[in-house]
């Protein structure tokens, strides 16, 4: 799975950049809940194979005070 995933080369974060639409599709996957529970989670999506710990965004405020969210953006390969 994560071979089809090409390596975060383009500066831009920013899913909406033309430079590359035409040959890549940005996914843009969230993970919202308590501190504990966003780690856990990412960790277990770790040991799926998912995504590497180290790709998920830094645990940032979400709109609910009692929760925080971590962020990956993973740029693929577009299918003919």
């Amino acid at each position: 799975m994560s071979q089809e995933f090409l390596p975060d080369d383009n500066e831009s974060d920013c899913p909406n950049d033309d430079s590359a639409a035409s040959e890549q599709d940005v996914v843009c996957v969230t993970v919202t809940g308590s501190p504990q529970a966003v780690r856990e989670t990412i960790l277990t999506l770790y040991r799926l194979g998912f995504a590497e710990v180290g790709d998920w965004s830094q645990l940032q405020r979400a709109a609910n005070p009692k929760q925080v969210m971590s962020v990956l953006i993973r740029r693929r390969k577009r299918k003919a």
